[in-house]
């Protein structure tokens, strides 16, 4: 995973913005240590996941925690009721810094990995997925500012 991370860095510095209206395709279909995309047919449950800004300038998911069982299958259904793009990435802690500071070379960056999506306003999305370890993990919005502005929250799965 670092190594795929720090290969699109080094492509994206050495090509100047060959990310900018492209799509970042990582490899993620494999499974992470956070898990793989799941089966639909295999869905215990979905949670609705909200995209927004608040009039105070905030931006935030809701719910800004995620827990669930190492093994579940679930559908992450979301909904941009913001105004601007947001996006939604999941993994490591480490792995999603690590991307964050790629998106800030390449801010028009785009996703084809099954751990993330990006919506317009109002638009909707969704990601199945099985989750396949216990432990700590993080999802956030990786475009430039949002997560300085509070778009981040946390995945807690239970054994």
């Amino acid at each position: 995973m670092k190594s795929k991370l720090l290969i699109a860095a080094i492509v994206a510095l050495a090509s100047g913005n060959a990310f900018a209206t492209g799509t970042h395709s990582g490899g993620h279909d494999e499974e992470m240590a956070i898990g793989k995309a799941g089966d639909p047919a295999k869905v215990s449950r979905t949670i609705d996941v909200t995209m927004m800004e608040t009039d105070d300038g905030e931006m935030k998911f809701e719910p800004s925690v995620i827990q669930t069982k190492s093994g579940e299958t679930i559908r992450l259904s979301f909904t941009n009721k913001g105004e601007v793009d947001h996006e939604f990435v999941m993994d490591t802690q480490e792995a999603v810094m690590e991307h964050k500071a790629v998106m800030e070379k390449n801010p028009d960056m785009e996703h084809a990995d099954s751990n993330s999506l990006r919506l317009e306003p109002g638009k909707k999305g969704e990601i199945v997925w099985t989750f396949a370890n216990a432990g700590d993990f993080t999802f956030a919005c990786l475009i430039p500012g949002h997560y300085e502005s509070g778009m981040h929250g946390a995945i807690s799965v239970s054994k």
